[in-house]
């Protein structure tokens, strides 16, 4: 009997560690024996059918209108479009820094368009002047000579103005922003473009009027 109960209890341990030993790979071996899911499966997604591409451009244009909704809809959605670029083009004109280009952003050149704003420049004549001029040697042929010799003369006032205007707008930054970055050739051709222009063709509009004080 006790030999029994000894072999009994001897037997214990190693039932024990074979137990222990196979509980791993039970574990570990679990969910085994089946594919494992897609991940579209797996999310719940399901793939229809494709539909076949179309065979004509006037097929294309049916489904890519279809796609955007009914016509009430295009229209609204066009609407909107319009008006939301009209707002931010008002924005812009208005000088708001966050509608502006980002040649136009930044203190320092609203601070030189401001300066141009308030100059009467010889340079914003040429464009009107070269016109007429052009029309003039149409009407006359005879006056193509005094014509070119004209434009000649307003592109040399053009190019003395601008050294000007690139030194002036220079110097004033420098003053009102010491810590300017800005080359001075960046800052000369934004002034001398700005002032090549209409006053009223100007983006964004002058906020100051002929001979204010800047």
């Amino acid at each position: 009997m006790l030999r029994r109960g000894n072999a009994a209890n001897s037997n214990e341990p190693e039932t024990t560690a074979v137990q222990a030993t196979d509980a791993p790979k039970q574990v570990g071996t679990e969910g085994k024996g089946r594919p494992t899911p897609k991940r579209r499966d797996a999310e719940g997604r399901k793939r229809g059918p494709v539909a076949p591409a179309p065979m004509t451009a006037k097929e294309a244009r049916a489904r890519r209108k279809q796609s955007q909704g009914t016509k009430a809809e295009r229209k609204a959605a066009r609407e909107l479009r319009r008006a939301s670029a009209s707002d931010a083009r008002a924005r812009m004109m208005a000088g708001e820094e966050g509608y502006l280009l980002a040649r136009d952003k930044g203190p320092v050149r609203g601070y030189v368009r401001d300066i141009i704003d308030a100059r009467r420049n010889l340079v914003g004549l040429f464009m009107p002047l070269a016109l007429l001029l052009i029309l003039a040697m149409f009407v006359s042929p005879a006056l193509q000579a005094i014509v070119t010799l004209a434009m000649l003369v307003m592109m040399l006032f053009m190019i003395i103005e601008g050294i000007y205007l690139s030194r002036m707008i220079s110097k004033r930054v420098n003053e009102r922003f010491p810590n300017n970055t800005e080359s001075t050739v960046k800052l000369g051709w934004y002034a001398f473009v700005r002032a090549s222009q209409l006053r009223r063709m100007r983006a964004p509009k002058p906020r100051v009027s002929p001979g204010d004080t800047i």
